[in-house]
């Protein structure tokens, strides 16, 4: 598997991460089970932050496209084909953005829209 990431791109080098890593399961470049370099190993080989590589892989492992066993390693999950077409940011922005289309039909500014936001996420983070 070939990695290029590209610093002079908008898009966040984790989501380039993200992005080519579920190419790379779809293409059948990487296949269930096969192993993933460790995320310093990555990390060193991409000269990339290991923060960067760690969020990456955090993302990967929430969608099960990737597991972590411990000390053994990281591998491409057994459902990973299928779970490489899901796209949970692009669904939360397409939610997100119905919802606050039908406030601003309904007369709710912008600053109101951003003050209840933050306050939602605000009052549910300290819940959990």
């Amino acid at each position: 598997m070939e990695i290029a990431i590209d610093i002079d791109d908008p898009v966040p080098l984790f989501a380039q991460l993200v992005e080519q890593i579920k190419e790379a399961v779809l293409s059948g470049k990487l296949a269930p089970g096969d192993a993933l370099p460790s995320i310093r190993q990555l990390a060193t080989d991409l000269e990339l932050n290991n923060k960067t590589v760690a969020k990456a892989y955090r993302l990967l492992e929430r969608d099960s496209v990737i597991q972590t066993k411990g000390y053994r390693g990281t591998f491409v999950h057994p459902d990973a084909q299928v779970n490489s077409t899901v796209d949970l940011s692009g669904w939360v922005q397409e939610t997100l953005g119905e919802t606050i289309e039908t406030f601003r039909k309904e007369g709710v500014t912008d600053s109101e829209i951003r003050i209840a936001f933050a306050d939602v996420m605000h009052n549910r983070g300290n819940k959990e």
